[in-house]
């Protein structure tokens, strides 16, 4: 929506009005300014690339293969005896499937190799959450369609990264209130 206004232009009041009522936008937005926060000075130019191309990347694939399954629903919604035998059904299905559980679950594992690579480099995060986010990368790059469970590795890898930073910035606040 395009505006004209008088007053003076605050992004905060458009922040809020962007995501009221919204509680679940950009989580992975947020995730990688978080990252990137506590990377700070210390992030790589090339490293910083690929994470944020590759998570931009698994976000770009998640919403095709989400609009081509909104597109199955609706026309299941329109013309439901048309779909079940229908080559376009089978294509559209075949497309959206391989979008998130092939290509999607790699560039998900891309962005958890380098995620990976800058927590050893830096140190922004412990060594053995590297080490278990390089493990489940791997799973994800060769190995994820041989597991059924594979489309939870990369929430549950993003999950151990937050609460290890949620906890981690719990017991620096009280640290530097002290001082």
């Amino acid at each position: 929506m395009i505006r004209v206004q008088r007053e003076d232009f605050d992004i905060g009041s458009e922040i809020h009005n962007l995501t009221a009522a919204k509680h679940g936008i950009g989580g992975i937005v947020t995730f990688v300014g978080v990252v990137r926060d506590r990377l700070g000075d210390s992030e790589d130019r090339l490293f910083a690339t690929v994470f944020l191309g590759s998570a931009l990347l698994f976000l770009g694939m998640m919403f095709v293969a989400a609009a081509v399954f909104g597109a199955i629903v609706i026309v299941n919604a329109a013309r439901p005896e048309s779909l079940a035998n229908s080559t376009s059904f089978a294509l559209a299905r075949a497309f959206a499937f391989n979008m998130v559980n092939v290509y999607a679950i790699k560039m998900a594992g891309v962005f958890m190799v380098v995620t990976s690579t800058l927590a050893l480099r830096t140190g922004f995060l412990a060594r053995w959450i590297a080490f278990v986010g390089l493990a489940m990368a791997l799973v994800l790059l060769f190995a994820s369609q041989l597991f059924d469970f594979s489309f939870a590795v990369f929430p549950a890898w993003t999950l151990l990264i937050s609460l290890y930073i949620l906890i981690d910035n719990f017991q620096l606040v009280p640290a530097l209130r002290r001082q």
